[in-house]
């Protein structure tokens, strides 16, 4: 996966405004404020709510 660091920078959480911690092996940006996980596609990040998953699983 391959981010800009600037980017997630200004990127954030479209559920709660938390910022965004990249997981290089999961292909995922988790949210440091809630438990949202959002997908990265070809280096994209989907940062789509409906897209995302729950940390926890549930």
């Amino acid at each position: 996966m391959e981010l800009d660091p600037t980017l997630l920078e200004v990127m954030a959480c479209p559920a709660c405004r938390s910022p965004l911690e990249p997981d290089h092996a999961a292909n995922e940006l988790a949210c440091t404020g809630c438990d949202l996980v959002y997908p990265v596609r070809d280096d994209i990040p989907v940062l789509l709510v409906d897209e995302a998953r729950s940390r926890n699983g549930a």
